[in-house]
């Protein structure tokens, strides 16, 4: 068991070397928080070995312990992070190093002239601090750099000697412009690079919202679309807005049940996918004829179907509306077997009066209808003759003088007594056209 432990935490500390100390569960900014800083400490490594090469060919003789020491602190501390994990210190230490190391190499080498203005390395550290920790936190580093370079340039204003510092330093002015120009490029390019990778990983991460705000809003569409299957949009609207129940009484609605005649019969001889198909084929079309005529359907409950007009404001004449549904889906089964090819027929109730609506439950919650006027269809459903319409006495006196109807007949209904309905034929110039023939 040893063994294996021996190599997995080198493998595992190479790991963490090369990805930056990116653990699988940092946030997008705090992985681009340490890609950033890790990027800084390579490019400023690279750039101090570079420095050291050109000066020792330029010929200047100077003293490799600062700039050696800045690359050992740099290094030893970004591998105590990836042994440790703990970027907070990582993150304020290398950052420390990076402000105050330069000033020491300027303080010990000389004036702010004679060192090239290596001071400007101390620059990485406020421009790393609004990188990789905050805007507001960097407000304190940039102060501290700009204090420091102000106490360097004061000092060598007022208290350096330049005579003593000319006699002691054997750089030539061209080297040291060289240098000027040097450092000016490296800290540029550094600060060009840092910015680069952060303004391209914050494009990439806003396109990765922008494409999953894209996903969001698709599917809440699809949401409010399955929603506006099940629930008026009026009534999807108040359910979306608030949690109070939702209950309404409605003085007066129109409301149809229509009834698949002998289908217990005929499904009885089909398969359960034959079965589903063949309604869904008739429930399809009679949904489409609901939009049509602008009602709305509540439900099917097995193989009935049922729909009403004036639970909002769409159509004045929800009655008609009905009825003209009502007539539409008869002669649909009647006359298109594409939808109807086991020759169904239905039986068609309509009622109108007050009714109670509202969305029952939590879950699988569901808009129905209640009342006496749904009891009167659901029953004069019933109790009628297929291929026929059947509508009650205060929906016969709304159609009266747009429809023809059959002489009234007295029913028995169950809880209910004798009632009179009125078998409904169709549109009056439409059943004068035909003869009136409707059985």
């Amino acid at each position: 068991m040893t063994a294996p432990e021996s190599v997995s935490a080198p493998s595992g500390f190479w790991s963490r070397l090369q990805n930056a100390g990116i653990e699988a569960g940092d946030s997008e900014e705090l992985r681009l928080n340490k890609s950033l800083l890790m990027l800084a400490t390579g490019l400023a490594s690279v750039g101090i070995i570079l420095w050291v090469a050109i000066y020792s060919i330029l010929g200047p003789q100077f003293s490799y312990t600062a700039p050696f020491a800045f690359q050992l602190l740099l290094a030893g501390n970004m591998l105590l992070y990836i042994m440790s994990r703990n970027f907070e210190f990582f993150r304020i230490s290398q950052l420390g190093l990076f402000l105050f190391l330069p000033f020491i190499a300027q303080w010990s080498g000389g004036t702010i002239i004679s060192t090239s203005g290596v001071l400007l390395w101390a620059l990485l550290a406020p421009v790393g601090a609004l990188l990789c920790i905050g805007v507001n936190q960097s407000v304190g580093w940039f102060i501290a750099w700009s204090v420091l370079t102000a106490v360097s340039g004061v000092v060598d204003l007022y208290l350096v000697d330049y005579s003593v510092v000319a006699q002691k330093t054997s750089v030539p002015t061209r080297t040291t412009l060289v240098f000027f120009t040097l450092n000016f490029i490296s800290v540029a390019t550094i600060i060009y690079m840092l910015l680069r990778l952060s303004i391209a990983e914050k494009r990439k991460a806003q396109k990765h919202l922008e494409e999953a705000h894209k996903q969001i809003l698709a599917e809440q569409e699809r949401s409010e679309k399955l929603l506006l299957n099940i629930l008026p949009a009026p009534i999807a609207d108040r359910l979306k807005n608030s949690d109070k129940t939702i209950a309404d009484g409605f003085a007066d609605v129109t409301v149809m049940f229509a009834d698949i005649v002998n289908f217990t019969q005929v499904a009885a001889n089909m398969s359960p996918s034959q079965v589903f198909a063949m309604l869904n084929r008739i429930f399809s079309a009679f949904d489409e004829l609901a939009e049509q005529h602008g009602l709305e359907k509540i439900k099917t409950i097995g193989d009935a179907y049922m729909v009403a007009g004036g639970l909002n404001e769409d159509i004045a004449d929800y009655a008609a509306a009905i009825a003209d549904m009502a007539i539409a889906m008869r002669d649909l089964l009647r006359r298109d077997f594409s939808v109807n090819a086991s020759h169904l027929e239905v039986r068609i109730g309509i009622g109108t009066g007050p009714i109670v609506a509202g969305v029952l439950g939590k879950k699988k919650f569901i808009y129905d209808l209640w009342g006496d006027t749904v009891n009167i269809a659901s029953r004069i459903t019933a109790e009628g003759v297929p291929g026929m319409i059947q509508c009650d006495t205060t929906t016969y006196h709304r159609l009266a003088t747009q429809f023809e109807f059959h002489e009234p007949q007295t029913i028995y209904l169950k809880g209910k007594g004798n009632m009179t309905v009125y078998r409904l034929i169709g549109r009056k110039d439409a059943a004068a056209g035909s003869g009136g023939n409707e059985a």
